[in-house]
């Protein structure tokens, strides 16, 4: 019987398995944050106890940090509270910390791929649910509570229970202006906020195959939004050009071993899933969710459902989503004015997103009503953005380049959408107050994130750059 993909990784990685309980795992790469981190750090204080493997740890600031002038002191307390913790903590556990004015700053889930701390068939963990972007490698990522970001500290272990598998398979060639933001919002709109749940997910088909690093980490970025542990693609020579020479991926004969290795990781023909999902990539078109969960996605062209549309026992939950948005049962989406344009968070804050907006921008304006937020998702994306003037396209046309960190995607710095705004974000999480109390979420593509800001309202991309 063949293995599948996840299977060869955790089978790599199990110390120990627990009769009737869950297995040790070993954990290859552990990622820390501001703000899941001082409990842990706090912790092992009280037991007196090191990090144990301090080289497999990396650390960033990026929920907390203000998006503007981080050369100051950060104004809100709790912030600044929380970033001066890991600074004292990293410097008392020997752990390296790229913080603010680090050339290697920004988002978790940014930088460990864009460095090449990411490689194939690693396990990775953080205190923070989107590690499964990770997976996008060909690895086992997934977020942990703040006990278990203590436990791999002391132990470079973890406690986890085998998850399901699902695999997804998206087949066929995507419309023009069809992103993989788009696949994912199709995906999580057909399954469920919760379809998901128990699984793990591996994504693959042509159509994911096709994908760039950048797109298939949005992919995975996002399979938390359905309920799975995490998901992850088998990694192929689009993933090892993309690791080439990256600060951190091996050099000379350790490269030539290493891609050797990652070549073995794919499930074999007669692995077997526990579900498998087939999608034709010719019917998803541009998405946008309408409500209060990632599951509330319709395609451009479609109208909010009508309540009837909804099963009996989800429909006061519903009722309840569309007072908070503002919206009605059955009206279009397109046409629904915005307020704010959020391109950025871990979802879709690389240079390949900054490219493509600025690419449909170039030589256009803002429209007046709309205020519209970039945020790079580390400062080496800030850094080629300057560097190939893609600054001074945002600037003409009236967006503002901001510096590295989560930013609007959750309102826990000082970017906030104001309360009853509308803000198309290329965030993940469109929950209630998730980017500022009563702020309104409806979650796209950069692409029509940056129509949205062009035109103040929602649009269909497909009518400007065709079909």
């Amino acid at each position: 019987m063949g293995k599948t993909l996840f299977e060869k990784i955790w089978d790599q990685h199990v110390v120990k398995t627990i009769e009737g309980g869950p297995s040790v795992l070993y954990i290859d790469r552990h990622f820390i944050h501001e703000v899941t981190s001082p409990q842990a750090f706090s912790g092992l204080t009280k037991r007196g106890l090191p990090v144990l493997r301090p080289k497999q740890v990396v650390a960033t600031a990026d929920h907390n940090v203000p998006t503007l002038n981080q050369e100051l002191p950060i104004k809100e307390e709790l912030s600044r509270k929380q970033v001066e913790m890991l600074i004292q903590n990293c410097k008392d556990f020997g752990v390296e910390l790229y913080g603010l004015g680090h050339p290697y700053q920004g988002i978790v889930h940014v930088i460990g791929p864009e460095l090449g701390v990411t490689q194939p068939g690693m396990t990775i963990v953080c205190g923070d649910s989107h590690t499964s972007t990770h997976g996008a490698f060909g690895t086992i990522a997934f977020g942990i509570g703040t006990s278990e970001v203590e436990m791999v500290m002391a132990t470079q272990c973890v406690l986890q229970t085998r998850p399901k598998l699902m695999r997804i398979n998206v087949n066929g060639k995507l419309k023009n202006g069809v992103l993989s933001k788009d696949i994912i919002l199709y995906i999580i709109a057909k399954l469920s906020a919760s379809g998901a749940t128990g699984y793990f997910v591996e994504y693959a088909g042509e159509a994911i195959r096709a994908l760039s690093m950048e797109g298939r980490m949005t992919i995975c970025n996002m399979s938390i939004e359905m309920g799975a542990r995490g998901g992850l693609i088998a990694p192929d020579s689009i993933t090892f050009d993309y690791l080439q020479n990256r600060t951190f991926s091996p050099k000379g004969n350790q490269w030539t071993e290493a891609v050797k290795n990652w070549q073995t990781l794919f499930s074999d023909q007669d692995a077997t899933f526990d579900k498998e999902i087939f999608i034709d990539a010719a019917d998803i078109e541009p998405m946008i969710t309408y409500g209060t969960n990632p599951g509330m996605g319709i395609g451009i062209t479609k109208h909010v459902p009508e309540t009837t549309e909804i099963p009996e026992k989800e429909q006061q939950n519903y009722t309840k989503a569309l007072h908070y948005m503002g919206l009605e049962a059955g009206q279009p989406i397109k046409g629904q004015k915005v307020d704010y344009v959020f391109i950025g968070s871990c979802t879709n804050s690389r240079i390949e997103d900054l490219r493509l907006v600025a690419s449909f921008v170039k030589g256009k304006k803002k429209a007046n009503n709309v205020e519209v937020w970039i945020v790079p998702g580390s400062k080496q994306v800030e850094k080629a953005a300057r560097e190939e003037g893609i600054h001074t396209i945002f600037e003409e046309a009236g967006f503002i380049l901001r510096q590295p960190g989560c930013s609007a995607c959750l309102g826990m710095n000082e970017d906030k959408i104001p309360a009853g705004k509308y803000c198309i974000s290329t965030s993940n999480r469109n929950f209630e107050g998730r980017q500022g109390q009563n702020a309104r979420t409806l979650l796209a593509s950069p692409l029509t994130a940056a129509l949205a800001a062009i035109t103040g309202k929602v649009d269909d991309v497909r009518e400007y750059v065709g079909n």
